[in-house]
Parts: structure tokens; C-alpha cells; sequence
């Protein structure tokens, strides 16, 4: 209903300036060119006496002819092209000619803003119409769940999905009762099968989090904010833990909608009470070690 409210506002400015365009462009052809009144064109037509006959100009096309004729026909006379004079050639009035330039440029002018205007509906359209194809930003199926599993395994504890703009990470049953105190529904479908999709951006300056396998945290190398395995803030400027997607699982298929980013947990939560496993990559000051 909301995009069908935008595509009939912006149909109804579209109209307006049209309108609003070619009235002006009307008036100035008015004001430069000018209208006889109909007494004026009554008056001059009561006026006007018997039209004279005008002799008509011979055509090019005749002078052709008759030269055809006598190279065929040369002991024929040439065919005269009669009496009447060329027509002179006569210059463009000058006001004539600045209508004709305020004529093009009024509707080139009208022209620039038709395809500006076209290229803003256009971006608006693009920005406001769902996507209905695969990708960031629509439901994404990312596979079985025994398969992501084995890819977390492979990655030591991650799985990068680029597909989605994520990371997956295993979420530990035994903090399920803390989880389900503190996270959304749409939340605890994923981690109930033991998974948990987080969005790549880290929350502080949307820097992309890479994972640090010595520590298994998240270590954003922009300002050194640092978030546990499962997304919780854990030390840095970020102001929350790393926001994450709505996710469900059917028949074993693990989904996430990347079109719902929903915020990370509030400073403070802790529902793994997972440390760092080893050394830091980056430190909390934002350098690398």
C-alpha cells in the first residue's frame, strides 16, 4: 500500500511540472510572436480587394525537363521558362529567429528536467521495490544444518556465507535458558538448533568483522570493538553486540531472512560467558598484534 501511495505522488508532481512547463513556454510564445484580434482579422478580410493572379514560378523540375528535351530534340526550340523573375532570397526576420531560439531552449530546459525528474522516480522506485530474487536482502536458504555444522568445524569455529553478508557460528545449548531471557523469537529458532547468523558490520562504524581463530572472537580491526562467537560485545567503543538476522529452520534447512536485521544485544549480556580462547588479533585499542 506504501508503494503504491509513492508511485501516485510522484506520477502527480511529475504532472504538475509538465503542466506548469508548458504553460510558461505558451505565455513566452505569446508574448513574442503576438495574436491579431478577431476585430483586427474581421476587418482586414472585408478590406481586402480581388486577389491578383500570381504567375507561377517555374519549378526546377521543369527547367530539367526542357533541358532534356533539347539535348534529345536538338533541332527543337527550348521549352521558355516564362517571364517571372527568381524569387529573391529574403533573411529571417531577427524577432523570428529569437522565438525559434527561445523555443529551443525553453524545451531543452523542459527536456533536462523531464530526465531528471525520470532518473529521481527511477532511484525512488529502485530503492522502494522489494527484492524478489535471491541475495542481501531477501530470505536466503543456506543449507542443511548437519552441513553448516561441518563448514563452522572447517572454519575453527566459523562459517562466512557471502551470499548473506554473514557470519555463522555454533550457539551452545547449555546457554539456551539465558538465551531465551534476553533474544527474540526470530532469534531463538536458529539458536535452539544450535546456530546464529550475525551481520558482517561491525555496530560501531559498519567496518566488516573478520574472525579471530586464536581468540574465537569477532575482532573488528577499524577500532578494536571485540565480540564473542556468538555476537556479544565484549570490549571496544561498539555500543552493542553485533546485530544479527530472523532465522528459522525447516526439515533441517537452515534460513535466514537478510531482509530482517534485528540489533544486537545490549552492553553487558553474556549468555555464553565464553572468554577469549587464546591471543588476541586485535587489541582494544585497534591495533593489530
Amino acid at each position: 500500500m506504501t508503494l503504491i501511495v509513492v508511485l501516485a505522488v510522484v506520477v502527480l508532481v511529475l504532472a504538475a511540472i509538465a503542466l506548469v512547463f508548458a504553460a510558461v513556454r505558451r505565455r513566452d510564445t505569446e508574448r513574442a510572436v503576438g495574436y491579431l484580434s478577431r476585430e483586427t482579422r474581421s476587418r482586414d478580410k472585408s478590406s481586402a480587394g480581388p486577389s491578383e493572379e500570381l504567375v507561377k514560378p517555374v519549378t526546377g523540375k521543369e527547367v530539367e525537363l526542357a533541358a532534356s528535351v533539347e539535348r534529345r530534340d536538338g533541332d527543337k526550340d527550348l521549352v521558355t521558362a516564362g517571364a517571372s523573375a527568381p524569387v529573391p532570397w529574403v533573411p529571417m526576420d531577427a524577432d523570428a529567429l529569437g522565438v525559434a531560439r527561445r523555443q529551443f531552449l525553453n524545451r531543452g530546459i523542459i527536456a533536462g528536467f523531464g530526465l531528471g525528474l525520470s532518473g529521481f522516480g527511477a532511484s525512488l522506485l529502485a530503492f522502494l521495490w522489494p527484492q524478489v530474487s535471491g541475495g542481501f536482502g531477501s530470505t536466503i536458504k543456506v543449507g542443511k544444518v548437519t552441513d553448516i555444522n561441518a563448514q563452522i568445524q572447517q572454519g575453527n569455529g566459523f562459517y562466512y556465507f557471502p551470499e548473506g553478508r554473514m557470519w555463522v557460528t555454533n550457539y551452545p545449548a547449555a546457554a539456551l535458558d539465558k538465551a531465551k531471557k534476553t533474544y527474540s523469537q526470530s532469534e531463538l529458532a536458529g539458536m535452539e538448533a544450535g546456530l546464529v547468523a550475525l551481520y558482517q558490520k561491525c555496530v560501531h562504524l559498519g567496518c566488516r568483522v573478520p574472525a579471530c581463530v586464536t581468540s574465537q572472537w569477532f575482532e573488528c580491526p577499524c577500532h578494536g570493538s571485540q565480540y564473542n562467537q556468538v555476537g556479544e560485545k565484549k570490549g571496544g567503543p561498539a555500543p552493542r553486540g553485533l546485530d544479527r538476522f530472523a532465522m528459522s529452520v525447516s526439515g533441517g534447512a537452515f534460513t535466514v531472512n537478510t531482509g530482517l536485521i534485528i540489533q544486537g544485544p545490549p552492553i553487558g549480556t553474556n549468555t555464553t560467558g565464553q572468554e577469549a580462547e587464546g591471543p588476541h588479533c586485535i587489541s582494544s585499542a585497534g591495533g593489530a598484534h
